[in-house]
C-alpha cells in the first residue's frame, strides 16, 4: 500500500467525479442512497441500543456505497448486494469492520457526551433524538457553544475514520491501524481535503440560491418546500459518491488504480 500526495486541486477534482458518476447511474445511485438512509433509519428506532447500532453499521455502509461508485466507474452497474459489500470480504475482514463499527459508535458517542458539559445535554439531545426546531433554541449559547465543540471534536474523528472502512476491506488492515493510516492520510492532504470539503459548500449553497430564485420567480415558499427535499437528497448521494474517489487518489497499490501523482511509503 502506497499514499500518495496529492495537489489540492485533486479536491475539486473529487467533486467533479462524483457528480459525473452519478450522472453515468442516477437511479443506480440515488436508489442505493436510499436503501443507505432506510437502512440507518430503521436501525436507529430499534428500542435502547437503536442509535448505537445505526452508528455502528455506518462505516460498512459507506464502505457499500463506495464500492457502488467503483463498480459505477467501470461502466458496471451496482446492484442492491453492493451494499453489503463489507461483510463478503471474509471471516477476517468482517470481524474488523464490526470492530471499526463499534469505534465509531463509541467515539461519536464520546463526542456527544463531551457536548454536554457545555449545555447540559440541549445539544446531544436534540442531535440523537430530535424534537421541536426552534428559533430560541438555536439563539440559545450554551446549546451553541456545545455544537461547536462537538463539530471540533468530530472533526479530527471523521478524518480518522474517512478512509477507514477501505483500508479494512480492499487493504486488509486492521481497524486500528486503519484509524491511523487514515488519519495520517488526510492531514497529509489536508489542502485537497480542505478544497473538497468548500467545493461541497460551495456546491450546496449554490443549489440553495438556484432554488430560492426559482421560488421567487414561481411562487415562494411552497416551490422551497417542494424543492428542496429531493435536491438535498440529490446532492448528498453525489457527496457520498466522491467518497471513492477520494480514496482511490490517496491510497494504492498493485490491485488498484494508480493516480498520476507522486507515491510516497
Amino acid at each position: 500500500m502506497k499514499l500518495n500526495l496529492v495537489p489540492a486541486a485533486h479536491g475539486a477534482l473529487w467533486v467533479r467525479q462524483g457528480i459525473r458518476t452519478f450522472g453515468r447511474q442516477p437511479l443506480a445511485m440515488g436508489g442505493l442512497f436510499f436503501m443507505f438512509l432506510a437502512t440507518m433509519t430503521l436501525a436507529a428506532v430499534i428500542p435502547v441500543l437503536g442509535t448505537a447500532i445505526a452508528l455502528a453499521l455506518l462505516p460498512a455502509a459507506t464502505l457499500g456505497l463506495m464500492a457502488a461508485t467503483r463498480q459505477a466507474d467501470l461502466g458496471e452497474f451496482p446492484m442492491p448486494t453492493v451494499l453489503i459489500t463489507a461483510f463478503r470480504g471474509g471471516s477476517a475482514r468482517t470481524q474488523q469492520m464490526l470492530a471499526l463499527g463499534a469505534m465509531y459508535a463509541v467515539a461519536f458517542m464520546l463526542v456527544m457526551g463531551a457536548s454536554t458539559l457545555l449545555d447540559g445535554g440541549l445539544f446531544a439531545r436534540w442531535y440523537l433524538l430530535g424534537g421541536k426546531v426552534s428559533a430560541e433554541l438555536f439563539q440559545n449559547p450554551a446549546f451553541q457553544r456545545a455544537g461547536w465543540f462537538a463539530l471540533a471534536l468530530y472533526v479530527p474523528m471523521s478524518l480518522a475514520f474517512w478512509h477507514a472502512p477501505a483500508l479494512v476491506h480492499w487493504h486488509g488492515l486492521p481497524a486500528a491501524k486503519s484509524l491511523f493510516f487514515s488519519f495520517v492520510a488526510c492531514f497529509r492532504n489536508l489542502k485537497a481535503y480542505l478544497v473538497f470539503g468548500l467545493t461541497w459548500v460551495a456546491v450546496f449553497v449554490g443549489c440553495g440560491l438556484l432554488i430560492s430564485v426559482l421560488a421567487g420567480l414561481l411562487g415562494g415558499p411552497a416551490v422551497v418546500q417542494v424543492l428542496i427535499v429531493p435536491t438535498v437528497l440529490l446532492l448528498a448521494t453525489m457527496f457520498f459518491t466522491s467518497f471513492y474517489f477520494s480514496f482511490r487518489d490517496t491510497f494504492s497499490d498493485d490491485d488498484a488504480p494508480t493516480p498520476a501523482v507522486p507515491a510516497v511509503s
